[in-house]
């Protein structure tokens, strides 16, 4: 049986086997082709959600709905891709290694944050980039209320001021207060290596950006790479030191390692350069999406950023693409005009930008309710069969 494999169970992997299942069942094929989804378990970890409180929630269980739309799930971490034998080794929940042919590879393995070589990153700071990180700092910030008070105790330093360190920085005054106590003077500093706060989202949004933080008394260091983390603080390259009980580390994501198995061009982000069926031009039987995959979004030379506004989207394309590939059916390119942001800025709202000039549409209040519907409502799987392979229609964009 021939076998359209997918590498991966987040918002890419899951809806390129998803739009892959619903093509082949669109022509009749289901049941000749197998649709294989590989990953280390059957869940989608919901992200963009990791900066909120009570991180270990979540996440949705998918093996019901990989149950009702045939997808075979393999439990098991990939370790080896040989394209050229169109075969990958993979560790299963056993921990014994095997080997899985396929016909049609979707590298959807996603990203990691990226952990410079920083003398103590490593050990002595947070994050919330994966589903157990983020689980760690809430236990972590529990546990501060045993801590005698102090400076040190109350203080939190985010290391990073690009979207996710904005997000867990607003979020912060009123988990920490929530935890220590309302009355408790608790202070956030962000440290930020370039000379302006959320660099990568551009000048549009920066006057709400500054006004949120200063409401909720957030301090920012520009112009200050981190030179070290200790137990009890982080110096940065500027020579201030920083007491803190609590270092949470933002700065930056990488393409999964994964990606580098596949000979192709790659972006300095490591994800793979693909065509606009999402095609990898020198691999022709692999397809990328989401955080490993780089891809235009229109004609005005914009590309995919690494959010899941555009790996749902991408993930749909993609599996649509790869089994039409399969059936000798013309490929239907992926395109993505419409661009929104939507930055969540904690108990002062949220900014809500429209178009790659990320023109202000909403804030405040009204900002923060639609950023509240995206992550309570939007990013969650679909829950049975004909729902899934009604939005696995890559037509269907994801309406924001």
């Amino acid at each position: 049986m021939q076998r359209i494999l997918v590498i991966g169970a987040g918002f890419a992997g899951l809806w390129s086997a998803l739009a892959a299942a619903r093509r082949l069942e669109l022509e009749g094929k289901n049941g000749l082709i197998e649709v294989t989804l590989i990953a280390p378990d059957p869940i989608l970890t919901l992200r963009p959600r990791l900066y909120e409180a009570a991180p270990g929630s979540m996440s949705a269980p998918l093996e019901k709905l990989f149950e009702e739309t045939g997808i075979r799930y393999i439990q098991g971490s990939v370790e080896t891709i040989r394209t050229e034998h169109d075969e990958l080794d993979y560790i299963d929940a056993n921990v014994s290694r095997r080997t899985l042919s396929y016909d049609r590879l979707i590298m959807a393995a996603g990203s990691k944050l990226f952990r410079p070589d920083i003398p103590g990153l490593r050990e002595h700071a947070f994050s919330v980039d994966q589903l157990d990180e983020a689980a760690a700092l809430e236990v972590h910030l529990q546990s501060l209320v045993l801590q005698p008070s102090s400076l040190k105790r109350n203080t939190v330093v985010v290391a990073g001021g690009g979207f996710t360190g904005l997000e867990i920085a607003t979020e912060l005054p009123t988990r920490l207060k929530g935890i220590l106590g309302t009355n408790t003077e608790v202070k956030v500093i962000i440290v930020e290596r370039a000379d302006a706060i959320g660099p990568d989202l551009g000048s549009g949004p920066r006057p709400k950006i500054d006004e949120a933080l200063t409401q909720l008394g957030i301090e920012y260091r520009l112009g200050s790479a981190v030179s070290s983390i200790e137990a009890g603080g982080l110096t940065t390259a500027n020579g201030e030191h920083l007491e803190t009980s609590t270092v949470i580390w933002t700065a930056g994501v990488r393409a999964s390692e994964l990606t580098s198995q596949i000979s192709a061009e790659r972006d300095p982000l490591g994800r793979l350069r693909v065509d606009q069926n999402l095609r990898v031009a020198s691999s022709p039987k692999v397809f990328a999406a989401g955080d490993a995959a780089v891809a235009p979004t229109d004609d005005q030379g914009n590309h995919t950023l690494m959010s899941c506004q555009h790996a749902i989207p991408s993930g749909k394309s993609a599996g649509d693409n790869a089994a039409a590939d399969l059936l000798g059916l013309l490929p239907t390119p992926y395109s993505q005009p419409q661009y929104v942001t939507c930055l969540d800025l904690g108990s002062a709202g949220a900014v809500v930008t429209q178009g790659w000039d990320r023109n202000i549409w909403m804030t405040g209040a009204e900002g923060k309710a639609f950023k509240v519907m995206i992550n309570g409502t939007l990013i969650y799987p679909p829950t049975d069969r004909d729902t899934a392979f009604a939005a696995a229609n890559p037509q269907q964009a994801l309406s924001l």
